[in-house]
């Protein structure tokens, strides 16, 4: 509602005449200076709107008069990044992973790459840092179920593991021991506890001593007498404490029993040469490289 203006005690400031709720609106403007600013503001973005593209239209937009658009500058960064990185690239594509090594300008641009790659397409499954997970490798240590070489890594990059797909994929089967009936529930628990020997964890010595005799039978071949593993098969080292599993007493027993199917998609014919070669020097300059 309206009232009459009056000065108010406190400030000393008319009021507006106005109330509400019972509280008066006391009578101070916008100092002129801020309406100036203000007007000048609105007086620019019309300027702005008629210079540079701004309003839409039924079949696109008005260009502006300066004919600027963001989307060209882009694609003009984009194809001088593009350029740039090319000779590079080439490079890449026609020398060796030892050649490439030993340019240091050219490891550097092509581990950085292999960075970027490794963010988009494997980080999902190996995580950001690649530190790896239950069931997908730490590619930071220096344990290889195929090898850590560069060589062995630009293999398993592009074929990738348990691919069908690809004729070359890497492939290593461990049967399902109790369930394809090579070995009973005894016999299992009994191989689990030399398999947990091996890593001079806490196991059953009884048990052990029996399962060092199935160990042999059943499971030296690919995995080693001493549990030292065998990277031509993809067998993995079982006498040190890493476990792509899980190595308590049940994770094992569940393994033997049932075996694993881990797998990892065969990158050659979805990314390039020169990036699965960028992709294999940067997971070999991580520190666990052969």
């Amino acid at each position: 509602m309206a009232t009459k203006i009056e000065r108010d005690e406190v400030s000393g400031v008319d009021t507006t005449g106005h109330v509400w709720d019972g509280i008066k609106e006391l009578n101070t403007p916008l100092p002129r200076w801020w309406v100036w600013i203000f007007y000048a503001t609105i007086i620019w973005s019309v300027g702005y709107w008629i210079a540079y593209p701004a309003w839409p239209t039924l079949t696109g937009y008005t260009k502006g008069l300066l004919g600027y658009s963001s989307r060209a500058e882009l694609e003009t960064n984009m194809t001088a990044a593009r350029a740039a990185q090319a000779a590079n690239l080439d490079k890449i594509e026609a020398m060796s992973l030892v050649e490439i090594k030993a340019d240091a300008n050219l490891l550097q641009f092509a581990v950085a790459g292999g960075k970027s790659a490794f963010a988009v397409n494997c980080s999902q499954c190996h995580g950001s840092g690649a530190s790896g997970a239950v069931a997908y490798p730490n590619l930071n240590d220096d344990d290889w179920l195929w090898g850590g070489t560069l060589d062995a890594l630009q293999t398993s990059i592009s074929h990738g593991i348990r691919d069908m797909r690809d004729d070359d994929t890497r492939i290593s089967d461990m049967p399902a021991f109790l369930s394809d009936e090579l070995l009973d529930k005894t016999q299992v628990a009994q191989v689990a506890e030399f398999v947990l020997s091996l890593s001079g964890s806490e196991h059953d010595a009884a048990a052990a001593k029996e399962g060092a005799m199935l160990f042999e039978e059943n499971c030296a071949a690919c995995h080693g007498e001493t549990g030292q593993g065998d990277q031509e098969q993809g067998a993995p080292k079982l006498s040190n404490q890493i476990w792509l599993y899980g190595g308590d007493r049940a994770t094992i027993v569940e393994t033997i029993s049932y075996s694993r199917k881990g797998m990892m998609p065969a990158w050659n014919g979805i990314l390039d040469e020169a990036t699965i070669k960028q992709l294999t020097l940067y997971v070999h300059s991580l520190g666990g490289g052969e």
